[in-house]
């Protein structure tokens, strides 16, 4: 009984580091939807990195954390990072500047 009421324990807090990665990854598309550059990382520039380093690393943090209980509660690794992560890096020029793209991710998040 002791290792069930652990593993709830667990879910739980699972779920809610689950709803602070989602908020803290809203806010920073809605930063990046009013036109400040970097969340995507489409362009190599140092200081739009710098700038941005904080936030990806934060979402990383918690992306690793939230991983690590998953697999503790036999549940698939979390999808909601690695979508964002695939969706980083440089594009091709004729593909939607970031602002876009995280208007796009905002509108996907508010039908999920």
């Amino acid at each position: 009984m002791a290792r069930a009421d652990r593993l709830e324990r667990l879910d739980a807090r699972r779920i809610e580091l689950e709803a602070d990665y989602r908020a803290a990854l809203i806010a920073a598309l809605e930063v990046t939807a009013g036109g400040k550059w970097g969340l995507f990382g489409h362009k190599r520039d140092r200081h739009q990195e710098k700038a941005i380093a904080p936030t990806l690393e934060s979402l990383s943090d918690m992306a690793e954390e939230i991983d690590a209980m998953r697999e503790t509660l036999s549940l698939e690794p979390f999808a909601l990072h690695r979508n964002f992560m695939a969706d980083r890096g440089p594009v091709p020029a004729n593909a939607p500047g970031e602002p876009k793209q995280a208007r796009a991710w905002l509108d996907r998040l508010a039908t999920a």
